[in-house]
């Protein structure tokens, strides 16, 4: 089977399509023929780990020296990236029971990567659901990374029917699904991005959009009872003033700083800084796939490129100017 690979970090060009084996399922496995991958921030990262400096990484350094550990620090342990993909089962392992050969299917392998490939197994109980029967192929596998992410997030925070909530990040692949989750949860939602992308996080449904190379949304006034920062771009020391009495500042990245904050107002004041780690499951899976079919979640696909454009799709998605997923086909 054709993979795309790796074996050197740095720039789109370490990426090569290759002819390697293909895997054959073990009896609790399915095998899936992938349709389509998603290129996202995790493989960005990945494909130049060898090269991100403590400061670059948006989370403290422990994390930095532990993902090094599991991806390797001089060259890449997992040659083959790709954590979100859609694909069709071809055959499944004799104590497989939840699926059968020719389910559509999509799913998320996190930090496992390897779905950049014409085949990929995976344990039937792992992070793998039915495709959403109204979604393409190109559209599931936009949605299962950023949509469980973001659920596994917000569920930390217990968002309310009828509270404010501000995503600042929110074009990208977790905060274009926390802005549609808080929506669902019954939130009133702005979202804060940039301007090539006012249309996108509009068509995702925000009650209001902010582009925050015209307006600092610290400085307008409002309050909200959750600011959801989704790479950590602002501060608390800035946001505290936009948040309610009771308010959060929420982070999905952030440094030892931002833990220290969270000890510290966890004791005082009524604004409290809250960092969190995802912790993705099954169930939250099929939640995603329940809200994909109720026409809740939408995924905006930007471009696709075939498996022989794969340094291409990388380089487009680092020039920071897609309005949507940026995908890989693996199958014509």
């Amino acid at each position: 089977m054709k993979a795309v690979m790796y074996t050197e970090y740095g720039s789109p060009d370490v990426l090569h399509l290759k002819e390697i084996e293909k895997p054959t399922p073990k009896d609790n496995e399915i095998l899936i023929r992938i349709h389509t991958i998603n290129v996202n921030y995790g493989d960005i990262i990945a494909r130049n780990f060898g090269n991100v400096t403590p400061r670059e990484f948006n989370m403290p350094s422990i994390f930095l020296f532990l993902a090094r550990m599991e991806f390797g620090f001089r060259k890449p342990k997992k040659q083959i990236l790709g954590s979100e993909f859609a694909g069709e089962v071809e055959a499944v392992g004799k104590a497989v029971k939840q699926f059968k050969v020719g389910d559509p299917v999509f799913g998320y392998r996190g930090s496992s990567m390897g779905a950049n490939a014409e085949y990929l197994c995976m344990p039937e109980t792992g992070l793998v659901a039915l495709k959403p029967g109204n979604l393409s192929y190109e559209e599931a596998a936009a949605i299962p990374g950023g949509a469980l992410t973001a659920l596994s997030l917000l569920q930390k925070v217990d968002i309310q029917p009828g509270q404010k909530v501000l995503v600042n990040g929110a074009s990208g692949s977790i905060g274009s699904y926390a802005l549609q989750l808080a929506k669902h949860f019954g939130a009133e939602v702005t979202g804060v991005c940039g301007t090539t992308r006012l249309e996108l996080v509009k068509a995702l449904g925000a009650d209001k959009v902010i582009d925050y190379t015209r307006e600092d949304f610290t400085k307008n006034g409002e309050t909200y009872d959750l600011i959801f920062d989704v790479l950590g771009r602002s501060s608390f020391s800035r946001c505290k003033r936009s948040l309610k009495p009771n308010g959060r500042y929420f982070l999905a990245s952030f440094k030892m700083k931002q833990v220290f904050q969270m000890l510290w107002t966890s004791f005082v004041g009524s604004k409290k800084v809250v960092c969190a780690l995802s912790s993705d499951t099954p169930e939250n899976l099929a939640f995603v796939k329940e809200l994909a079919e109720a026409g809740k979640l939408k995924a905006i696909v930007d471009r696709c490129y075939p498996m022989e454009q794969a340094a291409e799709a990388h380089r487009y998605v680092e020039k920071g100017h897609r309005t949507g997923s940026v995908l890989i086909t693996a199958k014509a």
